[in-house]
């Protein structure tokens, strides 16, 4: 099957959606599936052969974040050229409600489209504007997918109509550490928190963890925090003042750095405080054995099944997170019992069973486009 995937954000500025267009490129390529990803890039940046660049692309605020987008005529121009090029048994276009590659690579298919999207928000009056315009694009869509409950709510309320609901994939195997990383493994007395997120983006909940940590140093004097992503962690010294001697910045990490961190630390600790829709730091945490106490947000409780696979602390109360994770510390037998069952339930997201989902809705999508496809389904 020749299958084309539009990346709506700028492949040199990684983040999730990116992170799941690669991984999925990569499974489908490795079972046989001959593919093409298009994407903002901007020159110098290290791409996989699938992928193809159109330049690079606008930071804009969106979401509570900052999405690099490439939009307008020069970018329509790369986007026909690609299809016309790739003559593609299926195109699948990621966030098409954005302004961006995506959207242009839908309004411009002729193959049969599948769209996903990824984003959680509240009822948005931007978009509420430019439903009347985006639904009739949209209709061009022959199947959509939604990566949780939550990014299906937020297509059906703007966009009407209904999408399948296909989680973010991981791989899990890259997360299974046979030993622990001893930069990052505590003791009973001198546990280890972790936090991985850009540092400067108040939705990430960095702030509400730096509140946490006295709490958690009355408690556990010789506790250990370690703070992985990039930006300015100026805010985050000025609230922890005397006790910034407990945390370590990492900085941005590497992969096999994230996964040592994660299979390492006693807790893993996700305080975003909206504007997820999935979690996949949660499924990649389970994934590697740490513990995650996570805020309480709905696409986090549905991740952790409401406190199966983890705890939950009420959403930017730093105190409350200090409470659980504390509570958290004195258990070690609950912790390892739950981490257990946690690391189990990881198997579901992994790519073989994610990717195998995607290839159904492809299938849905070329049956009722009218054509057939030999070799679809492996």
């Amino acid at each position: 099957m020749k299958i084309g995937i539009a990346c709506p954000y700028s492949w040199d500025v990684p983040g999730g959606v990116q992170f799941h267009i690669r991984d999925l490129a990569e499974e489908l390529i490795g079972r046989g599936h001959s593919v093409s990803v298009i994407a903002p890039a901007g020159e110098g940046t290290d791409l996989p052969d699938f992928v193809v660049p159109t330049g690079a692309a606008i930071p804009i605020p969106y979401n509570g974040s900052v999405a690099r987008l490439a939009f307008g005529p020069r970018m329509n121009w790369h986007v026909r050229k690609w299809l016309a090029h790739g003559e593609f048994d299926v195109l699948h276009v990621h966030e098409p409600f954005v302004p961006s590659l995506a959207m242009l690579a839908l309004m411009n298919a002729e193959c049969p489209v599948v769209a996903t999207f990824h984003t959680a928000m509240d009822r948005s009056k931007a978009l509420s504007i430019a439903s009347p315009l985006l639904v009739p694009v949209l209709e061009k869509t022959r199947a959509r997918i939604a990566v949780s409950e939550e990014a299906r709510r937020t297509a059906v309320e703007h966009l009407g109509g209904d999408a399948y609901v296909i989680p973010n994939g991981v791989s899990v195997k890259n997360f299974l550490v046979s030993d622990k990383d001893e930069r990052f493994t505590g003791t009973p007395d001198s546990p280890t928190i972790g936090f991985l997120g850009r540092i400067d983006e108040p939705r990430k909940g960095l702030p509400i963890l730096a509140e946490a940590v006295a709490p958690i140093l009355a408690a556990y004097p010789k506790a250990r925090f370690f703070v992985a992503g990039r930006g300015d962690n100026s805010r985050a010294l000025d609230i922890l003042g005397d006790c910034a001697r407990a945390v370590t910045f990492l900085g941005s990490v590497s992969e096999e750095d994230k996964a040592a961190m994660l299979s390492s630390v006693d807790v893993y600790v996700a305080p975003q405080t909206g504007g997820e829709s999935f979690g996949i730091v949660l499924i990649e945490a389970m994934s590697a054995g740490s513990f995650v106490v996570s805020s309480d947000i709905p696409a986090f409780q549905a991740v952790l099944e409401h406190g199966a696979y983890g705890d939950h602390f009420r959403s930017e109360d730093p105190q409350d997170l200090a409470r659980v994770i504390v509570s958290a510390l004195d258990d070690p037998d609950r912790r390892a019992a739950v981490v257990r069952e946690a690391g189990k339930a990881a198997w579901r997201y992994d790519w073989s069973t994610v990717a195998s989902q995607i290839l159904s809705v492809y299938s849905i999508a070329v049956k009722t486009a009218g054509y057939r496809i030999e070799g679809w389904g492996r």
